[in-house]
């Protein structure tokens, strides 16, 4: 072994060259419609990754969201499929090779929420939201596992609640509890190909989603809590995200990020 050489500088856990190919890195993103997923995909197309913009049912914003991109100089399309559908997201990998050439990120942002007292839960929502929150990530993680190119980057969503507890949460909070117990096991079952799994675990954030059916006193009082003492918004996130895609975020593996600017 030369004084040059390192044990493992031939291994292919070594930090991988981004800038060494002209071809673009190419994100797939569920959930890209609105919200945050609709951040990250402007978040990431401004890092000049090419997106695929998965959708579960609103076309319209789904297409202005690829069309913003397009007209920014950017590369992305949009393509329908439910996150707990195996062939349908088998399917729009498949899109994402034929257009792009391969798929190196995968943000799964797709979720679905309901609250409501355990004591109270229609059990045809609680089915819903393990369909949604835990098979759709189950699904998604597993094409991820098999398609992704060594090297790449899978981002999951949790939810701070998971570790807030607020009532109300029971049913939402458990299946993203699932969520962060497979995505931190992925990360150990994809050793040896350079491939990071993290998940993201914001806290209130100032989306549509949340924001419905909300009062102002209680939008405010959630505003209150962290000592930063606003509601993220989509684009706070959406860095976070960026950050764990991109080289510089490459060493963080395995973890649960909770961006919640500090409600403990």
């Amino acid at each position: 072994m030369s004084a040059q050489e390192t044990p493992n500088s031939a291994n292919s856990a070594d930090p991988v060259d981004y800038h060494a190919t002209s071809e673009p890195r190419v994100a797939l993103v569920t959930g890209g419609s609105r919200g945050i997923g609709r951040e990250t995909v402007s978040r990431l197309a401004a890092d000049r990754f090419a997106v695929v913009i998965g959708y579960a049912g609103n076309r319209e914003l789904a297409e202005a969201a690829a069309k913003e991109v397009t007209a920014d100089g950017g590369r992305a399309i949009a393509v329908q499929a439910d996150v707990a559908d195996e062939q349908e997201i088998a399917a729009l990998f498949a899109t994402a090779e034929s257009e792009f050439g391969g798929v190196d990120v995968v943000v799964h942002a797709a979720g679905r929420v309901h609250l409501a007292p355990v004591a109270e839960l229609d059990l045809a929502e609680l089915d819903a939201l393990h369909r949604t929150n835990i098979r759709g990530t189950f699904v998604v993680a597993q094409q991820a596992a098999r398609r992704i190119r060594d090297g790449g980057t899978l981002v999951t969503f949790s939810t701070s609640v998971v570790g807030l507890a607020f009532p109300g949460y029971g049913a939402y909070s458990a299946s993203k509890g699932a969520v962060e117990a497979l995505t931190l096991i992925l990360a150990r079952e994809l050793r040896g190909r350079n491939i990071t799994v993290n998940a993201v675990a914001p806290g209130p954030t100032a989306t549509d989603l949340f924001l419905d059916g909300k009062d102002e006193q209680t939008i405010a009082r959630l505003a209150a809590q962290p000592p930063l003492e606003r509601l993220a918004t989509p684009a706070d996130i959406a860095e976070v995200v960026a950050f764990l895609a991109s080289p510089a975020g490459h060493w963080v593996n395995g973890q649960v990020v909770r961006a919640n600017g500090g409600i403990v």
